[in-house]
C-alpha cells in the first residue's frame, strides 16, 4: 500500500516556503510593559512631573496660603483676592518662591511614581485593562514610594511660599530647618502625605484607566489620530476628582509643614487628629475645604498636563525601540 500523499490531498499551509538567502527572521523581545524598559518609563515620568509642577507652580502657591493658619496667611479670601495680596506685597517673583526646591523634587519624585505604578500594573492586572482594583492599588504603591522622595523638597518649597517667608532661598531653609529642627522636619507630613495621596492615586489612577479607556473605544479608527486629546481628557478628569476628595487631608499636610513658620500654628504633636480637631476649632468643618478651588484649578490642567507629557513620551521610546529592533 502507497504511504506517500497525493500532492492534491497536501496542506498548502504545512508547505515549507521558500525564503531568500539574506533572510534573517527578526526575534522580537517586549522588554518591559508596553515594550518599555524601567528606564524608559522613569525618564518619561521624570520629563511629565517637571513639566506639570513648573507649568502649574503659581496655583500651588496660591492653594499654599490660602490653607496655611496664622496671621501669614489670607484668611478666607478669594481667590483673586489672594492673587492680588501676593502681586501686590511680592510681585510676580512671589508667586514662584520655591520653585528651585519643586524643581529639585518634582523630576526624581514622578521618575520613581510612575515606574512603580507600571511595574505593579503590570504585576497586578494580568493584562486586563479594566481591572480598576489593580490600577487603585499600583497607584498607591507608586505614591508611598514616591512621596519618601518628595517630601522633604515639598516641606521646603511651602515653607518658600509663605508670604513673609524668612527663609532666603532652598539651601538656607535646608541648614536652618536641619539646625532648629532636625532632619525628622523634613518628614512631619510624610505619615499625612501617604494617608493623603493613596485615596488621591487610588481614584486618580483608576479614573485615569477607566475614561481613557472609553474615550478610546468611542472612535476606535482614530485612536491614534485623537490620543493626545485622549490622555489630556482622561488626566484632567482624573485630576479634578482626585483632588475633591482628598482636599482635606491637603490641608492637614500643609499646616504640618509650615508649622511654626511666618505666624502659623504650631502643633504639639503630628497626630493626623489633633490637626484635624484644631482645624475644625478655629474655622468648623470648612476649614477642611480651605484651597479646594485653587487645588482642582491646579490638578485639573496639571493632570492634564502630565498625562500627556508622559504618554508622548512613552510613544516616542516605543518608536525608538521598534525602529532599533528594525534595525538590528
Amino acid at each position: 500500500m502507497a504511504t506517500d500523499a497525493s500532492p492534491k490531498f497536501q496542506q498548502r499551509d504545512l508547505l515549507p516556503v521558500p525564503q531568500p538567502l539574506d533572510y534573517h527572521p527578526a526575534v522580537t523581545v517586549n522588554p518591559a510593559h508596553d515594550g518599555l524598559h524601567f528606564w524608559q518609563f522613569m525618564v518619561a515620568g521624570s520629563i511629565a512631573g517637571t513639566v506639570e509642577h513648573m507649568a502649574m507652580f503659581p496655583v500651588d502657591t496660591i492653594k499654599t496660603q490660602m490653607q496655611a493658619l496664622g496671621t501669614c496667611p489670607l484668611r478666607s479670601a478669594s481667590i483673586p483676592t489672594a492673587l492680588n495680596g501676593i502681586l501686590k506685597t511680592e510681585g510676580v517673583v512671589g508667586l514662584y518662591r520655591g520653585i528651585g526646591a519643586m524643581g529639585l523634587g518634582a523630576g526624581p519624585a514622578h521618575a520613581v511614581y510612575f515606574s512603580v505604578y507600571e511595574s505593579c500594573k503590570k504585576r497586578f492586572s494580568g493584562g486586563n485593562p479594566n481591572n480598576s482594583a489593580a490600577h487603585a492599588i499600583s497607584g498607591v504603591f507608586a505614591t508611598t514610594a514616591s512621596d519618601a522622595v518628595f517630601t522633604p523638597m515639598d516641606t521646603v518649597k511651602q515653607r518658600l511660599q509663605l508670604s513673609e517667608s524668612p527663609y532666603k532661598g532652598v539651601l538656607d531653609c535646608v541648614k536652618r530647618v536641619l539646625k532648629e529642627e532636625g532632619f525628622k522636619a523634613f518628614y512631619a507630613s510624610y505619615k499625612t502625605t501617604v494617608l493623603m495621596n493613596a485615596p488621591y492615586t487610588a481614584v486618580h489612577f483608576s479614573t485615569y484607566e477607566s475614561v481613557k479607556l472609553g474615550l478610546s473605544g468611542v472612535s476606535p479608527e482614530n485612536a491614534s489620530d485623537e490620543r493626545l486629546i485622549v490622555h489630556a481628557t482622561a488626566g484632567a478628569a482624573a485630576g479634578a476628582s482626585a483632588a475633591l476628595v482628598t482636599t482635606p487631608l491637603d490641608v492637614v499636610k500643609t499646616q504640618l509643614q509650615c508649622q511654626g513658620i511666618c505666624g502659623c500654628d504650631r502643633f504639639k504633636s503630628g497626630s493626623i487628629g489633633d490637626v484635624f480637631r484644631i482645624i475644625v476649632k478655629k474655622d468648623g468643618y470648612r476649614g477642611l475645604m480651605r484651597g479646594w478651588m485653587p487645588r482642582m484649578l491646579f490638578h485639573t490642567p496639571a493632570a492634564a498636563i502630565c498625562w500627556s507629557t508622559y504618554e508622548a513620551a512613552k510613544s516616542f521610546f516605543q518608536e525608538h525601540n521598534t525602529v532599533s529592533s528594525s534595525v538590528t
